[in-house]
């Protein structure tokens, strides 16, 4: 059996476990901004490279893409938001891949 002590030390550890969580959701959230705003400026950009994709990934302005770029959004956050918070450093890593090659591509650099 618990002590007093120890149940509301178990119930602080509780409550900061739930903040964490929120705030990883709520950092997600706004690297997915970020994401969709790189993604559709590179599909905006008329980069010879987007030629090389395939027609379907093309389609419809790239849609495609970016219905993909949802679903690992919401993946990484419902991940996160249940207690896998090695999903949000898994999409801040994808983010910064993102936010590199469509630095690269958007400057004329490839």
């Amino acid at each position: 059996m618990l002590a007093a002590a120890d149940e509301t030390r178990f119930a602080i550890c509780e409550r900061q476990a739930y903040v964490f969580r929120a705030m990883l959701v709520v950092l997600l959230f706004f690297l997915g901004v970020a994401n969709f705003a790189v993604h559709k400026a590179v599909l905006n950009s008329g980069h010879p490279m987007l030629d090389a994709l395939p027609s379907f990934y093309r389609s419809a302005g790239g849609r495609l893409s970016l219905i993909f770029e949802f679903v690992v959004l919401l993946v990484a956050m419902l991940l996160a938001a249940n207690g896998w918070p090695g999903s949000a450093t898994a999409y801040a890593v994808y983010s910064l891949l993102n936010f590199g090659t469509a630095w690269l591509v958007l400057t004329g650099r490839i």
